[in-house]
C-alpha cells in the first residue's frame, strides 16, 4: 500500500480577540446541549436541545443568542447569499392533529431589541414540515439551496426513506412542496444519513445517501428522474460535497467520490469514519481507530498524496469550517481551532528535506501566484545544478522563464561543456517571445559554434517560414552575417520585410548587383524607392544602366500596376519623384542626365518638373562635368590603359609624345560634348519657356546663375530677351564686342511698335562713343535709327560721339544737316502760330475793355426765340440776343443760344483744375511722352501749372 508522507501544515489556533490565550469553549451563556451548527458570513450559529440559537463571533464570545423553539433546535443553516438562518426544530404543539416540528426562517439584519443577551431576530416565516400529504417521520438530514433570492429550495431527509422538498420564496410562502422517495431495500426503509445539492447551470441534482445506497435525483426533470448510483452508502455525517460538487461518501474501508454518472475516485483510509469534510481543496476525515477507539483529524491533500496534517481528537460532535479554519465542537463543549500555515512555512519546512517535488506540487495545486512557484523551481533548479544534474536542473530553470531573470541561469552555463543546456533554454526563452537582442546574439552564437546548421535553419526559418519571428530581426542578421551565414541572414531579412537590410546583404557581402536589382523590381513602389534611396549609389556604380531602367519603371507607373487606377493627380501623388533619387547619380552625372531625359519625355505632368528642369539645366550647361561612367563601361580596360600610360612615361620622350596626342583627342571630345550638351540646355531653356507659357518649367534665377558661371552666351541672351532686361542683352553683345550683333539686337527689340525699347538705341550710341575705335560705319546706321524714331536731341547726339577721338564731323555731317533744317522749319512754324495767337489775344483783350467801358445798343425788333415781335418785358444778353421774359421760362440769367458753348467751356476749366490736384496723371503723362519737355509746357500753356495754390500752414 502506499505509504502517504505525513507533514504538518496546519497547527491550532488558539482563541480569537479577547481570548485569554486559554482554550476556547462554547460561551457559558449557551447551557443547552449543541445539537446543529452552521458557519457563514463571518459567524457560527449553534442550536442547542433547549431550543436556543447562539451566534458566535470570531472570538467564539456569544454575539447574541435567542429562543427559537419551545423544545429543541434539530437543524440549522446559515445562508451565504443573505444574512439569513432557516432553522429545523420542536416547537409547542398546537393541536393534537399537527405537529409540532416546523420550519422557521429568520432574518438577522433585523433584531428586536430585548436586552443585551437575549435579542432576537425577526422571525420571517414559520413552516409546518408535516401536512396531511406529507406524513410525520424523524427528520435525519436537512439541506438548503440557495437560488436566485429570494428563491430557496430546501431538502428534509426522513429515517423511512423519504425526502420533503420545499421551494419557492419561504417569506411569502409561494412554495411548492414535493416528496422523493428512496427505493427500500430488502423491503425495509433506510434512513437519509446525507444529502448534497449539485448545480449545472439551470439543471438541479440532488444526492441521497443511505446507510445501502447512494441516489441521485434530478429536480429539472418533472417527475424528478431517480438513478441508483451505488448500493453502498453511510452512516450520519459520513457525507460532504467538494468544490467541483462531487459527492465524498466515508466508509470504514475507504472515502469513495461521486460524480453524477457514478463512483469515480476511491481513496482507501482504515478506520469508522466519524466525520468527513471538505477545506480548501483538502478532504478532512475524523477516523476512529478499531482497536484503541480513539478519534484521530487527518487533512489529506489528494492532488500531492499527502497528509497534511494529523492529530488526535476527542470526541467530536460536530464540524464546520469558518474564517478559514477548521472548527470541531467537542462533545464537553470545548473548541479546537485549526488553521492553515502559510505558504512561506510549508515550504520551509519542505526545502529543509529536499523536498522540492512535494513543494512545487503544492504550489501548483494551491494556485499559487507565478513568482513564487517560479521561486521554488529555481531552488529546486539549484539544489540539482549543486548535484551536478545539469539536465535536470536547466528543465527547472525552463519552467521559470518568464518570471526568473535570464542571466542568472545563463550565467551557469556558459562554460563550453554545458553549452547545449544553453542553448536549450535560449531557445524556449525566443519560444516564449522574451529573448532580448543579446539572447538572440548569444544563441546564434552557439548555434554557430556548434556548427548545427539543421537547428539553426529550424530556428531561423521556422518551420519553412511559417509562423511570426521570436527573435530580434536586426541582431539575428548581424550575427549571421558575422558568422558568414548569409543565405540564412538573408532569409530573415526577407521574412521580416526588411528589405534594407536584405539588400545590403546582397550587395556589400555578396555582390550580387542583378540579383539586387531583380529583388527591387518585385516591390511596391514606395518599399523600392526607400531600397533604391539608400543602395543607389552602388547599383548606380556598378549596373548604371539597369539602375536607370528600374528607376524609370518607378518613377513611371510602369512598376506598380496599381497606381494606374484612379486619377492622373492621384497617380502621381502615389509613385516616387526622379528627385527623390538625384543623390545616387553624384558619381555618374551621365546617366542623371539619361534618367531625366528619359523621364521627362514619359512624363509630361510631373509635380516635380521644376526641380527635374533645373538639374538638367545644370548638366547640360555646365563644363565641369565628370565622366566616371566612361571607364566603368569599358571594364577592364581601364587598368590596362593606366598600365600602359606608366609604361610609355618610363619609355621617355617617344611615350611621352603619344600620351601628349591621345590627352589631345580626349580634350577635343571633352569640348564636343560640352558643345552638344549645351545645345541641348539652350534647347530645353526654350521648350521650357515657350510663347505661350505665364511662368517656365524652370527657375529662372538659377538659369541665370547657371548661365552666368558657365559663360554661355546663348543662354543668357535667351533669358534676358525674355525677361524683357534688354539693357542686359546690349551687354552681353558689347561684352563679346559683336558690333553686327549690337545692331541687329537693337533693331529686333529696339522698335517700339512692337513693344521694345527705343532708349537701347542711345545706349547704342554711347557705347560707340566711348569705344576709342573707328566705327564710323556703324554709328551712320545708329543715327538713322535715332533720327527716325526721333530718339535723341542733336545735341546730346554730338556730346556723346564726340567722346570718340577716332570718329570725324564727316560722320555726323548730313545728321546735322537734316535736323537743322528740320528746327529751322519748326522754328518758323511756330513763330507763325504765335503771331496768330498774339492778334487773337489783343482782340479778345480789346472786347473785354469795351464791355466793361463802353455801353452796349440792344436793336433786335423780334425775339430770338419765338421770332415774334419783341414787346415788354424783354430780356437782352450781352451776347447781343433778346427774349421774351415769358419765353425763358425759370432760366432768366442764360442765354438759352450760348448756353451750350458757354457750359463746355466751364466744363474744361473744371477739367482743368482736377487735373491740376491729380499728379498720378501728371507723372504718368510725363513718363509715357517721348518729349517730357512737352508735356510740361502744355501744362503751362493751359494754365494749369501757374493757377495751382499752395495752401498756406494755417489755412484751408
Amino acid at each position: 500500500m502506499y505509504q502517504w508522507r505525513k507533514f504538518e501544515f496546519f497547527e491550532e489556533k488558539a482563541a480569537g480577540r479577547g481570548g485569554g490565550g486559554g482554550a476556547p469553549a462554547v460561551p457559558a451563556e449557551i447551557a443547552g446541549r449543541v445539537t446543529c451548527c452552521s458557519g457563514g458570513r463571518g459567524r457560527v450559529a449553534v442550536g442547542c436541545d433547549d431550543g436556543t440559537v447562539g451566534l458566535l463571533d470570531r472570538g467564539f464570545r456569544l454575539s447574541y443568542g435567542f429562543q427559537a423553539y419551545a423544545s429543541s433546535v434539530l437543524f440549522l443553516q446559515q445562508l451565504k447569499q443573505r444574512n439569513v438562518l432557516v432553522t429545523v426544530g420542536d416547537d409547542d404543539q398546537a393541536s393534537s392533529q399537527s405537529s409540532a416540528i416546523c420550519l422557521k426562517v429568520f432574518d438577522l439584519d433585523k433584531v428586536q431589541e430585548e436586552g443585551s443577551s437575549t435579542t432576537t431576530p425577526f422571525c420571517v416565516q414559520i413552516l409546518r414540515i408535516f401536512t396531511n400529504q406529507f406524513p410525520q417521520a424523524k427528520i435525519t438530514s436537512f439541506l438548503v439551496l440557495e437560488e436566485a433570492p429570494p428563491i430557496l429550495l430546501i431538502a428534509i431527509g426522513l429515517d423511512n426513506g423519504s425526502i420533503y422538498c420545499i421551494k419557492g420564496d419561504i417569506a411569502r410562502e409561494r412554495i411548492t412542496r414535493f416528496p422523493l422517495q428512496v427505493e427500500a431495500v430488502s423491503g425495509t426503509s433506510s434512513p437519509i444519513t446525507g444529502l448534497g445539492f449539485r448545480v449545472e447551470g439551470q439543471a438541479h441534482q440532488l444526492f441521497a445517501i443511505t446507510p445501502n445506497s447512494i441516489t441521485l435525483f434530478s429536480l429539472h426533470h418533472q417527475p424528478p428522474r431517480r438513478q441508483t448510483l451505488d448500493q453502498i452508502g453511510c452512516e450520519i455525517n459520513a457525507v460532504a460535497m467538494s468544490d467541483r460538487m462531487d459527492l465524498i461518501v466515508g466508509r470504514p474501508e475507504a472515502v469513495y467520490f461521486y460524480e453524477v454518472d457514478g463512483r469515480g475516485p476511491c481513496w482507501a483510509f482504515d478506520g469508522e469514519k466519524k466525520f468527513v469534510g471538505w477545506f480548501r481543496g483538502y478532504l478532512l476525515c475524523i477516523i476512529e481507530d478499531q482497536r484503541s477507539r480513539k478519534n484521530t483529524l487527518n487533512v489529506y491533500d489528494l492532488k500531492n498524496r499527502l497528509i497534511a496534517h494529523s492529530m488526535p481528537v476527542g470526541d467530536v460532535s460536530h464540524l464546520v469550517t469558518e474564517w478559514g479554519y477548521i472548527i470541531l465542537i467537542m462533545s464537553d463543549k470545548r473548541i479546537l481551532c485549526i488553521g492553515e500555515k502559510d505558504m512561506e512555512s510549508k515550504l520551509d519546512m519542505l526545502f529543509k528535506k529536499n523536498l522540492y517535488t512535494v513543494a512545487i506540487n503544492l504550489v501548483q495545486s494551491q494556485q499559487a501566484d507565478p513568482a513564487s512557484t517560479a521561486e521554488v523551481l529555481r531552488k529546486y533548479g539549484d539544489h540539482l545544478y549543486g548535484k551536478q544534474e545539469y539536465d535536470e536542473a536547466m528543465s527547472q530553470y525552463i519552467h521559470t522563464i518568464g518570471h526568473l531573470e535570464p542571466s542568472y541561469v545563463i550565467q551557469k552555463f556558459l562554460d563550453a561543456k554545458r553549452i547545449y543546456n544553453l542553448t536549450n533554454y535560449l531557445e524556449k526563452l525566443h519560444d516564449r517571445g522574451l529573448a532580448s537582442k543579446d539572447h538572440t546574439t548569444l544563441l546564434l552564437n552557439c548555434y554557430t559554434k556548434l556548427k548545427d546548421v539543421e537547428k539553426l535553419n529550424h530556428f531561423i526559418k521556422d518551420e519553412d517560414g511559417v509562423g511570426e519571428i521570436k527573435f530580434d530581426v536586426e541582431t539575428a542578421i548581424r550575427v549571421c552575417r558575422a558568422a558568414g551565414y548569409h543565405e540564412h541572414a538573408m532569409f530573415v531579412a526577407k521574412k521580416a520585410g526588411r528589405h534594407e537590410l536584405y539588400l545590403k546583404i546582397l550587395l556589400e557581402d555578396l555582390a550580387r548587383y542583378n540579383e539586387a536589382l531583380q529583388y527591387i523590381s518585385s516591390l511596391e513602389a514606395n518599399q523600392a524607392g526607400l531600397t533604391v534611396k539608400e543602395y543607389g549609389k552602388i547599383l548606380v556604380d556598378h549596373k548604371p544602366a539597369e539602375t536607370v531602367e528600374i528607376l524609370l519603371k518607378l518613377c513611371t507607373d510602369g512598376g506598380d500596376p496599381k497606381t494606374r487606377r484612379g486619377s492622373n493627380s492621384m497617380r502621381l501623388l502615389m509613385i516616387p519623384s526622379p528627385m527623390d533619387f538625384v543623390n545616387i547619380f553624384v558619381h555618374s552625372p551621365q546617366y542623371l542626365m539619361e534618367f531625366l531625359e528619359n523621364y521627362i519625355k514619359a512624363v509630361k505632368d510631373s509635380p516635380a518638373q521644376t526641380e527635374i528642369h533645373n538639374t538638367l539645366l545644370e548638366l547640360y550647361i555646365s563644363k565641369d562635368l565628370s565622366f566616371p561612367s566612361m571607364s566603368q563601361e569599358n571594364g577592364f580596360e581601364d587598368h590596362n590603359i593606366k598600365d600602359r600610360k606608366s609604361k610609355e612615361t618610363a619609355n621617355g620622350y617617344k611615350s611621352g609624345a603619344r600620351e601628349k596626342a591621345k590627352l589631345g583627342k580626349e580634350d577635343a571630345k571633352v569640348a564636343k560634348d560640352i558643345v552638344d550638351r549645351q545645345k541641348k540646355g539652350l534647347a530645353l531653356l526654350k521648350s521650357a519657356w515657350t510663347s505661350e507659357m505665364e511662368e517656365p518649367l524652370y527657375s529662372v534665377d538659377l538659369a541665370l546663375i547657371i548661365c552666368n558661371a558657365n559663360a554661355f552666351k546663348d543662354g543668357l541672351l535667351f533669358l534676358y530677351e525674355k525677361l524683357k532686361l534688354y539693357k542686359e542683352v546690349i551687354s552681353c553683345y558689347k561684352q563679346a564686342h559683336d558690333h553686327a550683333g549690337l545692331i541687329a539686337c537693337c533693331k529686333k527689340l529696339g522698335d517700339s511698335s512692337q513693344g521694345g525699347d527705343p532708349s537701347l538705341w542711345g545706349d547704342l550710341l554711347k557705347y560707340f562713343g566711348d569705344l576709342g575705335e573707328d566705327c564710323s560705319k556703324e554709328v551712320k546706321e545708329v543715327l538713322t535709327y535715332i533720327e527716325k524714331g526721333d530718339i535723341l536731341p542733336p545735341i546730346v547726339v554730338l556730346q556723346t560721339l564726340s567722346k570718340n577721338p577716332c570718329l570725324t564731323l564727316s560722320v555726323v555731317k548730313d545728321y546735322i544737316a537734316r535736323k537743322l533744317e528740320q528746327e529751322s522749319k519748326l522754328i518758323e512754324d511756330d513763330r507763325k502760330s504765335i503771331d496768330k495767337y498774339q492778334e487773337e489775344t489783343e482782340l479778345m483783350k480789346r472786347e473785354t475793355e469795351d464791355l466793361k467801358t463802353n455801353a452796349k445798343v440792344f436793336q433786335l425788333s423780334k425775339c430770338t426765340a419765338c421770332t415774334f415781335t419783341l414787346d415788354l418785358p424783354a430780356v437782352h444778353f450781352m451776347c447781343m440776343h433778346s427774349f421774351h421774359l415769358r419765353c425763358l421760362g425759370d432760366n432768366e440769367k442764360e442765354c438759352p443760344e450760348c448756353a451750350a458753348e458757354y457750359r463746355s467751356v466751364m466744363e474744361a476749366k473744371q477739367k482743368l483744375e482736377l487735373n491740376a490736384r491729380d499728379h498720378a496723371l501728371f507723372f504718368r503723362q510725363l513718363r509715357g511722352s517721348k518729349d517730357g519737355f512737352s508735356v510740361v509746357a502744355d501744362y503751362f500753356s493751359k494754365g494749369i501749372v501757374s493757377k495751382t495754390t499752395i495752401p498756406t500752414e494755417n489755412g484751408p
